[in-house]
């Protein structure tokens, strides 16, 4: 009688340890979502206060990436999860690691957004970054709604986006590279906006990891690693 009167509470608290970490996750994703945004829109209206909320609010997002580790480490060798069950956990792991390193990047790009306070912009170029930003943003709802209704399809089309952030990132890569090579004075400030656009641009890489594991998920599947990158600035060498 007792054996069978705790088998329920057993399945019952296992699901419920499943639906709390599911329930940081996207605590998690909603931070980082609102980092992303506050920065590009600091940078933008050259918003010191709103720069340093974003430096500030990176220590919750770091808070909940170690706790989402603990407890799916704890729940992995308390229940010794297999199948669909395991390969949630360790989808959940991943997906937390690359939330924590956008929420990194965004707060990199606060920090510069500091520096460029009072600078004057260069030709616009926060706006484009904004749209870089703006890009990254909605690639990200995106690959967390996948997570959420499990669907594989949506995660691929996140996946193949990432083409189009690359492709920005290259556009404006060559427009400072234009503005430095055209008055040296623009150097310093190119570099910071150049790094600002190159940590867009290894977001959207994360956001993509995301999406390759709801399809993990999904499927059982890893997606191909050999996907194409449109980046080409490696390629692009300054004339000596």
């Amino acid at each position: 009688m007792s054996q069978a009167g705790e088998r329920p509470h057993i399945v019952s608290s296992y699901d419920r340890e499943l639906e709390s970490i599911q329930t940081h996750i996207m605590k998690m994703g909603g931070l980082v979502e609102a980092a992303i945004t506050d920065a590009a829109q600091a940078l933008v209206d050259r918003d010191v206060e709103r720069a340093e909320a974003v430096r500030s609010a990176d220590k919750a997002i770091d808070a909940l990436e170690e706790l989402i580790t603990e407890e799916t480490s704890k729940l992995m060798a308390l229940r010794s999860p297999a199948g669909v069950d395991l390969r949630m956990i360790l989808s959940v792991m991943r997906i937390s690691g690359n939330l924590e390193r956008i929420g990194d990047y965004a707060k990199n790009i606060a920090k510069r957004s500091i520096v460029l306070a009072d600078e004057p912009d260069v030709n616009e170029s926060a706006a484009a970054l904004r749209r870089m930003a703006r890009e990254v943003e909605l690639m990200l709802k995106d690959a967390l709604d996948s997570y959420i209704q499990r669907d594989e399809e949506l995660a691929e089309v996140v996946i193949a986006r990432d083409r189009e952030v690359d492709q920005m990132y290259n556009a404006v890569f060559r427009e400072f590279l234009t503005y430095m090579m055209e008055d040296p004075r623009n150097i310093t400030h190119c570099m910071h906006l150049h790094f600002i656009a190159k940590n867009y641009e290894r977001m959207g890489d994360h956001v993509t990891a995301i999406a390759e594991q709801v399809v993990y998920l999904t499927s059982g599947q890893r997606p191909d690693n050999d996907r194409p990158k449109a980046d080409m600035t490696s390629e692009i060498k300054l004339e000596e």
